[in-house]
């Protein structure tokens, strides 16, 4: 019978298959650029740089993500209803209380970020502070905790750098056809230069796709293991509601951690001109989805 926890499994295993595919085009871009430049150590340069940047990402994803985010430290003093709901739900669900931190917007946003459970952090906008009344920030904050404990965090980070990894490797390739020398004017590099611009052009495309896919199951399947620990769906539902009526943007977004926001940081509110077309590169479900998975029609 599959129930949430096998599906925690299985996403688990499903993200290590997608990142596996990530090291395949990385080393396979690393390879083609070697052998159209002639130098081998390209692809020795591809394999320990991607190793480096995981190491970093891995000791200071949630800097950087703050950093990005513009968020600041958050007392019990100061927010004590936020301190205390989250204090209180991560003893019902058996993980350390993480870091909190405000990130001062008045959108309705919430994102969780960190390599492991004992080094999480939790972090809201004031507007999400000012708009929802308890229930509905302990079903958001239920969902950011789903995240931690289905070990999400570290993998969404690493499948960001490797996506920026592709993309900046795939950025000085095309620069350097366009403004570089060319060793060789012959038909074999007219087919390499070919290649390689359409390795370059699909590359980044590829795996975003990929980073994308992987968010999205993720937000279903926090939003679903957030309910057992508050067991009232209606609370991240009316939350996810107030947001999607909201429908404010982020004052500062950065596209390396808009999946890890428990809505899309570009906002809800859109044009239906290529509806179709945008939704293919969203970092999120549709909030009415959501809905409809916690509590039906």
């Amino acid at each position: 019978m599959v129930n949430i926890y096998t599906n925690i499994s299985r996403n688990v295993t499903k993200t290590w298959i997608l990142m596996s595919l990530f090291f395949i085009v990385v080393i396979f871009l690393g390879y083609f650029f070697s052998i159209y430049y002639g130098n081998p150590n390209i692809l020795y340069f591809f394999v320990i740089f991607s190793i480096l940047m995981n190491i970093t990402s891995y000791y200071f994803s949630d800097r950087i993500a703050l950093s990005l985010a513009g968020a600041k430290p958050a007392s019990r003093e100061e927010h004590f209803v936020l301190y205390t709901t989250l204090e209180n739900l991560s003893i019902t669900a058996g993980l350390p209380m993480p870091r909190v931190y405000v990130i001062n917007d008045p959108a309705l946003n919430a994102f969780a970020t960190g390599r492991d459970k004992n080094h999480a952090v939790v972090a809201v906008t004031s507007g999400l502070l000012a708009v929802l009344d308890k229930t509905e920030l302990e079903g958001v904050l239920a969902h950011e905790l789903s995240h931690i404990g289905n070990r999400d965090m570290l993998l969404s980070t690493v499948v960001v750098v490797l996506v920026g990894f592709i993309s900046i490797i795939s950025d000085m390739f095309l620069r350097h056809l366009f403004w570089g020398r060319s060793r060789d004017n012959g038909k074999g590099n007219a087919v390499f230069l070919i290649v390689g611009i359409i390795l370059s052009i699909l590359a980044p495309i590829f795996a975003l796709l990929i980073q994308l896919a992987i968010s999205r199951k993720r937000e279903f399947l926090a939003d679903a293991s957030g309910t057992l620990l508050t067991r009232y769906p209606e609370g991240l539902a009316n939350a996810l509601r107030k947001i999607e009526q909201s429908g404010q943007p982020m004052a500062r977004q950065s596209s390396a951690i808009a999946h890890l926001y428990i809505a899309d940081p570009k906002g809800e509110k859109r044009s239906k001109i290529g509806q179709k077309i945008n939704s293919l590169f969203d970092t999120h479900p549709k909030i009415e989805q959501r809905i409809e998975a916690l509590i039906g029609k």
